[in-house]
């Protein structure tokens, strides 16, 4: 399978669309201008109130709304980031106060908030969710930095292995690596691709990621809060970090800066694929040439077709997201008909799971799948949505077709799915769904002949029009329209038709077909 990144800059925003085989499955934009929280981002924030019937507090991270974090979202060693919040002065070494901290001190499980928080106080956060709709952002205080094979743990002291990692002698291996290289009070999970890597490439990772941490220590000593002390690395970089393996097959951007960021990251992390990335120097705008606005287009309406006239309609609430599967012309009776209705449905769980990931459709899904009467038919349907959701990277949850036929799908929702708005305003109503009548639709065409033949002293035109108002314009021998504009001044009028043109639009032009000022 072919796997392309392409990487659109404008100076608004930057769009990343992955494609597999050349259609498009996942879609990420960035905009440029003043961001707002944004998942992963680490604040120094100030706890607003709290909220003991919920066991959880507000907290002011200086965005529109305030972030929610649960009490269990504290984390164990929570006690050890307050120690470390509250503290922190810029009149301490910072590196030998936070190795003194000690993270022996595990938070109950079943305590209050109340006896934890206080409003006021500064906690260090980082953003879980980002705001959706009229809620904020979740928040957890464990924090996490993200790095392409581990994951750095601040206030924690154990080294965890990736499950995916199958062998016993390379999880011991990893582990005994990561405690010779860990400095005190750190801990790290080592994820799946850091298999089979080198001492030194593990030991480049983690310094890196230590530094980040360390780089935000100033700001909490300023005691300045709510401030932003760190986020990910650029959206770009992230969705590259996640997704970048050996099935890649080439990464194209149009501009040279990032570029050249992305070239630079994909040398530090995986240095053999590096000539992947190319810059687009088309004159055809990149998006176009690789058809992704076509196909963005097609998958985001709220119809969505699939195959041999199947088709989709997508619905979004504000507590879920609605699938209808239709047969639309594809419909056959009798003994094909239950064959048919598996069909239609196995369609249809393709372009299903492909519109959750493009969409990042989170919470809750129903789907309405076509009726069938067979248990083995639902059964293989409900293992063929599985398969097709197994590589979906964010957390969801597939249960059985209940007895009408709807199967309900649970998928992490961590920021507002995508939308985007594939209808235009139409060019002869301007939105407002009326047009002028057709009883003088002949005033405006005339007007307009009457200045480029007295002002503009044109005495052949030629006058496009679609080919029922063509119909109506020279309809009758002696009296037709044309026929005493052409008498009245005194002009050669000749008319074509042009099906793409709306009912009442129309267009002059030179006799030669030139178009008019």
């Amino acid at each position: 399978m072919d796997k392309d990144l392409i990487i659109d800059v404008t100076p608004a925003e930057i769009t990343i669309a992955l494609l597999e085989d050349h259609r498009i499955t996942e879609l990420n934009k960035e905009r440029n201008e003043s961001r707002g929280a944004m998942l992963a981002d680490v604040y120094l924030g100030k706890v607003k109130k709290l909220i003991p019937t919920l066991n959880a507090a507000f907290v002011d991270i200086g965005d529109e709304k305030d972030a929610f974090i649960h009490y269990l979202d504290l984390g164990f060693n929570f006690e050890a980031f307050d120690t470390f919040a509250k503290q922190m002065n810029p009149n301490r070494d910072f590196k030998s106060f936070y190795s003194s901290i000690p993270i022996g001190s595990i938070l109950e499980k079943e305590g209050k908030i109340e006896n934890v928080l206080k409003p006021g106080q500064p906690i260090i956060v980082q953003i879980v969710k980002e705001p959706i709709s009229t809620k904020g952002s979740r928040l957890t205080a464990e924090i996490s930095i993200a790095g392409r094979n581990i994951v750095l743990l601040p206030f924690t002291d154990k080294v965890s292995i990736s499950q995916k990692i199958s062998s016993k002698e390379e999880k011991k291996r990893l582990e005994r690596l990561m405690y010779s290289i860990l400095p005190p009070n750190y801990g790290v999970i080592v994820r799946t691709a850091a298999e089979g890597k080198m001492a030194a490439v593990l030991d480049s990772e983690l310094k890196v990621l230590i530094k980040r941490w360390e780089d935000s220590w100033p700001k909490i000593a300023a005691g300045k809060f709510p401030k932003l002390l760190f986020t990910e690395n650029s959206r770009t970089t992230t969705i590259l970090r996640d997704l970048l393996n050996d099935t890649f097959s080439n990464i194209y951007v149009n501009d040279a800066q990032v570029y050249e960021e992305v070239k630079n990251y994909i040398d530090m992390i995986l240095p053999e694929r590096e000539k992947i990335v190319k810059l687009y120097k088309g004159a055809e705008p990149i998006m176009d040439h690789f058809e992704v606005n076509r196909q963005i287009k097609s998958a985001f309406g709220k119809v969505v077709p699939i195959k041999q006239g199947a088709y989709l309609v997508i619905e979004h609430t504000e507590a879920l997201h609605v699938v209808d599967v239709n047969s639309g012309t594809r419909v056959k009776t009798g003994k094909d008909q239950e064959q048919n209705a598996f069909d239609v449905n196995c369609h249809a769980a393709d372009e299903i799971a492909r519109q959750l990931k493009l969409r990042d459709m989170g919470g809750i899904v129903i789907v309405d799948f076509i009726d069938m009467d067979k248990a083995e038919n639902r059964a293989a349907l409900l293992k063929h949505m599985q398969d097709l959701m197994a590589g979906d990277r964010a957390k969801h949850n597939i249960l059985p077709l209940t007895k009408f036929g709807l199967m309900q799908i649970t998928r992490q929702r961590v920021r507002p799915a995508t939308e985007i708005d594939t209808q235009e305003t139409c060019p002869m109503c301007h939105g407002t769904g009326k047009i002028s009548s057709t009883i003088i639709i002949d005033e405006p065409i005339e007007r307009q002949l009457a200045f480029y033949v007295k002002e503009k002293k044109m005495k052949s035109l030629l006058l496009k029009v679609n080919p029922i108002l063509e119909a109506y314009l020279t309809k009758g021998m002696f009296n037709s329209f044309i026929r005493k504009w052409k008498k009245k001044y005194g002009c050669s009028i000749k008319v074509e038709t042009d099906s793409d043109k709306g009912l009442i639009e129309f267009e002059w032009l030179t006799d030669k077909g030139e178009k008019l000022a």
